[in-house]
């Protein structure tokens, strides 16, 4: 969607940009936390639960999205999955305000 806004030119194409880059960087950090994780490296090596919200809330959910599936993390635990979504519904009210400002 964000795309289409681009070639719309409804937003500026670097929006788009900073949406894959923290895309690419909350991927790798929840790649980092399930390694982490499976090798039993739990106080310096983990990531905290509000670093990956935070990474989702300000654009890089769909990377953390896409973490979550195909690594298998963060899938079970019902209070991170419910603050999950929050943080992608605020991300995309926000982003439908940016947009609404510009129009």
């Amino acid at each position: 969607m964000l795309g289409v806004l681009v070639l719309l030119d409804e937003v500026p194409a670097v929006l788009l940009a900073a949406y894959g880059v923290l895309s690419v960087v909350a991927f790798v950090v929840y790649r980092s936390d399930k390694s982490a994780a499976e090798h039993g490296r739990w106080r310096w090596w983990r990531t905290p639960e509000s670093t990956l919200h935070a990474l989702a809330l300000v654009g890089g959910w769909p990377g953390a999205l896409v973490a979550r599936q195909a690594l298998r993390h963060k899938t079970v635990k019902q209070p991170f999955r419910s603050l999950f979504w929050v943080t992608v519904v605020a991300n995309c009210a926000a982003l439908a305000a940016f947009v609404a400002l510009l129009g």
